[in-house]
């Protein structure tokens, strides 16, 4: 019987190297893995960043990239999350020719059903920005590319567990 392919969250903290992007990407590239988003950012812990890696595979998988990962110098730690362990989102921007805004009112109807927000209005585009699932954020741009939509962009997914990651206990072990 064939593992599971499930959406997983791989987190891992690291010193702010230059390269080690490459090198990640490198691990997920020699098995023939897509990445469906990557956010990289400051963590919690002073000078300690975040990678936020999204992928589908499988638990074995998943334990065999986290263990490469850790391999890497700079990597502190690695971890992986299915999607029932986490409290995700991500973020995403349109712009969109300003008459419309006006001139069509089932624009501002789907703005307020969507509790999307308006960032900036100027004579020529709006643009909006909503946070929330993908599958929230694909529905909002199949509504609003009946209008037209100049220009789109979403974030990677951003991810926090639902229980306690014990890394900031990790790191004071390894600085005493």
């Amino acid at each position: 019987m064939s593992e599971e392919i499930k959406t997983l969250t791989i987190s891992v903290y690291t010193e702010n190297n230059i390269g080690l992007l490459n090198r990640i990407s490198a691990i997920f590239q020699r098995r023939h893995i897509n990445i469906e988003s990557l956010t990289t950012s400051q963590s919690e812990i002073e000078n300690v960043n975040r990678f936020v890696i999204v992928v589908n595979i499988t638990e074995t998988q998943a334990k065999k990239i986290v263990g490469q990962i850790e391999k890497q110098v700079e990597v502190i730690k690695a971890y992986y999350h299915d999607d029932h362990e986490t409290i995700y989102t991500e973020s995403c921007m349109f712009k969109i020719k300003s008459n419309l805004l006006f001139d069509e009112p089932q624009i501002q109807n789907i703005i307020k059903e969507s509790n999307t927000r308006i960032v900036t209005v100027n004579k020529e585009f709006f643009v909006l920005e909503k946070s929330g699932r993908r599958h929230e954020i694909e529905a909002l741009r199949k509504e609003l590319n009946v209008f037209g939509i100049m220009q789109f962009v979403r974030s990677g997914r951003i991810a926090v567990t639902k229980d306690e990651m014990k890394i900031t206990e990790l790191l004071a072990e390894i600085k005493n």
